[in-house]
C-alpha cells in the first residue's frame, strides 16, 4: 500500500497563534493537547490536518508549496473578505473578467495560499 498524507506541516515562529488563524480559516480545531507557547500545534479540520512547529528561522524566501482553498458555502470574493478579516494580507489578484483565477494570501506568518472559485461558482449558469 501507499502512504498517506497524514497532516501537512508548516515552519513558523509562533505555533499556536498561527494554529488559531488556520482553525478559523478551515472552521476546524487546534487539538486540545496544544497551548500557547507549545513548539507544535495541530489543527484538525474536515478533510485535512495542519501542523505548526516553531522553528528558530524566519521566512526568508516565497514558500514553494501552498495550500489552494475552494469556499464551500460562500463565494470566492465573500470568503477572501472573510480571510482578510481573520489577519491574511492580499498577496495578488489573479482573477480574470470570466470568473476564472485566484486570489493569492499570506497568513499572518507570510505563508502564501490561494482562494479558489466555489463549487458553485464553478458551475454552469
Amino acid at each position: 500500500m501507499a502512504s498517506l498524507v497524514r497532516h501537512l506541516t508548516f515552519d513558523c515562529t509562533d505555533a499556536y497563534r498561527l494554529a488559531q488563524f488556520w482553525a478559523a480559516v478551515l472552521d476546524g480545531a487546534v487539538t486540545d493537547e496544544d497551548f500557547p507557547g507549545d513548539p507544535e500545534a495541530l489543527v484538525v479540520a474536515q478533510g485535512s490536518a495542519l501542523l505548526f512547529v516553531q522553528v528558530p528561522d524566519a521566512r526568508t524566501v516565497k514558500n514553494r508549496v501552498h495550500v489552494d482553498l475552494q469556499p464551500q458555502d460562500r463565494s470566492r470574493d465573500e470568503e477572501v473578505e472573510r480571510l482578510l478579516a481573520l489577519g491574511a494580507t492580499l498577496v495578488g489578484d489573479h482573477r480574470v473578467p470570466d470568473g476564472r483565477g485566484w486570489v493569492a494570501l499570506a497568513d499572518p506568518e507570510g505563508n502564501e495560499f490561494c482562494v479558489e472559485r466555489s463549487a458553485a461558482e464553478r458551475a454552469p449558469q
